[in-house]
């Protein structure tokens, strides 16, 4: 007879080594609040661009993550995953700094906002990674839920605080200016991993080809109940919510008529339910079951974005509206996420992180830049706010893989289906 361990996690804020990688991520998650702010805003106060272009801006940060098909096989292949997560770190630094340089010069132009959108993308890939096979390196299984909230959080506070301290040095330093806040981040980010301590399990010693490991990074993800039912669940939602990620900054500038520091207003206390969710997510989780709250997650994220389309009146009025929605779909994401990244990290082994990585966010991440290019057309044809009303309303659908999945029976990591 097996017997279930139930003693307490290990406290993950007493762990040093937990801390600094938990300081290190909340660090580049609040430059990364920035640039997501500044990048559209270049494009649409500096260059005029219209909404096709800043779709295909946005398309371009998630189209690298197509190669994180070999990239996952490849990260596989390498014992030493912090190194890869400091290299990352570093190529988004330097390639973020080229931006200030050239308007100093006066030299941006929408080609360079592409390039940098495409290399920064490819570095968030190489990270995103190594990130897991790391994670797993640092936390014990029974601490995955508590250290992916604890995470969650420093993201949501990110949200809170990023967007309200982006919209300001934009307005205040120009957008071009205000991306050096995230390029530090990134040095800072890579500064604190290379003081973590850990012992990085090496890969077997004898590999199989990278296209095999690539082939079994899909067929572990298409075949695994529960890792099929998170991702069609994720990139439905995903390719929904990016249609409005592609528009809601044009959105909010060009028919709402806010300023940068109003958007960002809107979007930092928005954020305060992400936060709140993120905090919420392992108690509810623990009340009415991992896979329930997951599902309650799916719906809450995407459906008040289809309210962005009746946004009107006095701009205090735009401002609290825009809040509002975001408030609600900042809770829903973090139920979904702290609870689908703790299972898919629960059912994942530990040779294939990597490709499972890879081919997970291949699908998942790839198909952003599609809802991102489409949200450009709709908006061009059908204009903005009907475009942003389809995106809401669509991206419920995503909860009927869950429904039709174990997913929805599991209340805990340690359930059979797990």
């Amino acid at each position: 007879m097996t017997t279930v361990d139930t003693a307490p996690p290990p406290a993950l804020h007493r762990d040093r080594r937990f801390r600094t990688f938990w300081i290190g991520e909340t660090i580049s998650q609040f430059g990364d609040r920035i640039s997501e702010l500044a990048l559209p805003l270049i494009a649409v106060t500096l260059l005029a661009a219209t909404p096709a272009q800043v779709s295909v801006l946005t398309a371009l940060i998630w189209l690298p993550n197509l190669l994180g098909l070999f990239l996952g096989a490849w990260v596989d292949q390498r014992t030493h995953k912090r190194r890869l997560l400091i290299i990352a770190d570093l190529i988004r630094a330097g390639v973020l700094l080229s931006l200030p340089v050239a308007y100093l010069f006066g030299a941006v132009t929408l080609t360079q906002l592409y390039l940098v959108a495409l290399l920064t993308g490819i570095g968030a890939v190489l990270f995103a990674m190594a990130h897991q096979a790391f994670f797993v390196a640092l936390v014990p299984r029974s601490s995955y839920v508590d250290a992916n909230s604890k995470l969650s959080m420093s993201r949501s506070l990110s949200f809170i605080a990023g967007p309200a301290v982006g919209g300001g040095l934009v307005q205040a330093l120009s957008a071009p200016v205000a991306i050096v806040a995230d390029a530090v981040s990134f040095l800072g980010s890579a500064l604190l991993l290379g003081r973590i301590p850990v012992t990085e399990p090496p890969p077997p010693p004898s590999q199989p080809s990278t296209l095999r490991l690539v082939r079994e990074g899909l067929v572990l993800v298409l075949r695994h109940p529960v890792l099929r039912a998170a991702l069609g669940c994720t990139s439905t939602v995903n390719f929904f919510t990016f249609i409005t990620a592609a528009l809601l900054v044009l959105y909010a500038s060009n028919d709402l008529h806010l300023s940068p520091g109003a958007i960002g207003v809107a979007f930092g206390v928005g954020a305060l339910g992400g936060l709140a969710g993120a905090a919420l997510a392992p108690r509810i989780s623990r009340a009415i079951g991992l896979g329930r709250t997951a599902m309650i997650g799916v719906v809450l994220f995407p459906a008040p974005l289809a309210l962005t389309a009746l946004i009107t009146g006095p701009t205090w009025a735009k401002v609290a509206m825009l809040a509002a929605i975001e408030l609600v779909s900042s809770v829903g994401v973090m139920l979904m996420d702290v609870n689908l990244n703790a299972l898919i990290a629960a059912v994942t082994p530990d040779d294939a992180r990597g490709r499972r990585a890879g081919a997970y966010s291949a699908v998942n991440y790839g198909i952003r830049p599609l809802g991102a290019l489409l949200g450009g057309a709709l908006g061009t044809t059908i204009g903005l706010r009907p475009t942003l009303a389809v995106a809401g309303l669509g991206g419920t659908v995503a909860v009927l893989w869950l429904l039709a999945s174990p997913v929805r029976h599991i209340r805990t990591l340690d359930d059979p289906a797990t």
